[in-house]
């Protein structure tokens, strides 16, 4: 064998190689295609199944809702009555601050003229001892049920 016979040999021999370790890949890549069918395959059933949960979904949501507009329905005349109490009780509680707002300025009218005239302090006199002769009196009939009392009892 001469020096060409062996080089063609050579590449003989890695050209074989290179087939093989094209093959060997062609074969993985055959497999991984493989795999994208099936999935492409089951893609229109699992899409049918992802439309029909989506439609079952939007079912029970408009149940819910319907629900929800019949509860809705059945409770608007409580928020309307609730609404006529707040509005009767703003006005009960407004004619009420115009009282206290009358009384305000009738008492600021007394306290006025009892400046004016200077008659607060003589009426707080008067006020302080007719309360003292008041208690004065109570006390002398207690005084008196209470010797009346032990008097009977001996």
């Amino acid at each position: 064998m001469t020096l060409t016979g062996v080089g063609v040999l050579l590449i003989g021999v890695a050209f074989i190689v290179i087939a093989i370790f094209v093959a060997h890949v062609l074969n993985n890549l055959a497999g991984v295609l493989q795999g994208v069918e099936k999935t492409v395959n089951q893609f229109p059933k699992q899409m049918d199944d992802i439309l029909k949960e989506t439609g079952n979904l939007i079912e029970e949501s408009n149940h819910t809702l319907r629900d929800i507009n019949d509860k809705m329905q059945q409770l608007s005349p409580m928020f309307y009555i609730m609404g006529d109490v707040g509005n009767v009780t703003r006005k009960f509680s407004s004619s009420l601050v115009d009282v206290t707002d009358s009384l305000k300025m009738k008492t600021g009218e007394a306290n006025e003229v009892t400046k004016k005239n200077k008659l607060g302090g003589a009426y707080g006199s008067f006020a302080l001892g007719y309360y003292w002769l008041q208690k004065r009196r109570q006390q002398k009939k207690a005084e008196q049920g209470g010797v009346a009392g032990r008097e009977s009892n001996e």
